[in-house]
């Protein structure tokens, strides 16, 4: 794995290559103007972009042509038929984490389910594509480990692997956007409507969730379909897409600087430090304070 650094006391640029066909482009702008960078990327290359904080700008043919991508949100780039050089504009105290990974490799990740990722099915393969989409919780909480990470040096490549491996992996993991003759409780228009409103109550309240009795009384759904169609539509549990969340709030408290962990923890619900910590820790393999740490030493 050959790592390229360029680092100083305001912004970091990072390249990794984790192997043939695999790698890691990682750029936190923390100074007061637009960074820029360029590089050759061959068209048989797949480009996931996620930009964690800030705001970022694609620019193609040349500037003729550019994409803007905003904060929290994720872009997929693939088209076989036409260069797509890396040509970049990091935004004033933004954080932009990139992927890229050849077409060969990614057919070896989803051989089995090529016909589950769009542009991978069969008539489809010779076409670009392009698609925008928000990063979900889980994906943040990927990003901010690749980001922050600080592993001694004999385990980065197992640990960026992994992690590269896990965004991808989160990244298609969209059961909101599921076929609906999968998913039969999409059918029903009224009952998407008060799941996402459940969704939307437990993050309004998430140091005093309701439990979940409260909330299917609330939604005007069962507790069975409320469990049932919360999984299906965010792909996890009700209070398992809340502890997410909660982390990711947390953690983004932490960086600003403006909150210690007692605050912190009591604005995501937890009335003692001690189980903030232990929460904390279980989401992100870290405390809060060394979390803080790592974060100041980037």
């Amino acid at each position: 794995m050959k790592i390229d650094d360029k680092n100083n006391a305001e912004s970091s640029f990072n390249v990794v290559d984790i192997e043939e066909g695999f790698k890691i482009l990682t750029y936190q702008n923390e100074t007061d103007s637009v960074e820029k960078t360029q590089r050759d990327i061959h068209r048989n290359f797949i480009q996931f972009h996620f930009c964690v904080k800030g705001s970022a700008k694609f620019n193609f043919n040349e500037g003729r042509y550019a994409l803007n991508l905003a904060d929290e949100k994720a872009l997929l780039l693939y088209n076989p038929t036409q260069e797509l050089p890396l040509n970049v504009e990091v935004s004033s105290k933004s954080w932009l984490v990139s992927v890229f990974v050849s077409i060969k490799k990614f057919h070896g990740l989803f051989s089995e389910e090529a016909n589950y990722i769009d542009f991978l099915k069969e008539d489809n393969r010779d076409k670009k594509y392009y698609q925008e989409l928000n990063i979900s919780p889980s994906m943040a909480v990927v990003l901010s480990q690749i980001l922050n990470f600080n592993l001694h040096p004999s385990v980065k490549k197992i640990y960026l692997k992994g992690k590269a491996y896990e965004l991808i992996g989160l990244y298609f993991n969209r059961p909101e956007e599921a076929d609906v003759e999968q998913c039969p409780f999409l059918v029903d228009e009224d009952n998407v409507r008060r799941i996402r409103k459940a969704k939307e109550i437990i993050l309004n309240r998430m140091a005093e969730p309701p439990s979940l009795q409260e909330l299917s009384d609330e939604i005007g759904l069962s507790l069975k379909k409320l469990k049932e169609g919360f999984k299906e539509i965010y792909g996890d549990t009700v209070f398992g897409f809340l502890f997410d969340y909660k982390m990711d709030y947390a953690r983004k408290l932490l960086e600003t600087g403006q909150h210690n962990v007692n605050e912190v923890g009591l604005r995501v619900g937890y009335s003692t430090a001690s189980h903030f910590i232990a929460a904390f820790k279980k989401k992100f393999g870290t405390t809060p304070k060394k979390y803080i740490q790592s974060v100041n030493l980037t």
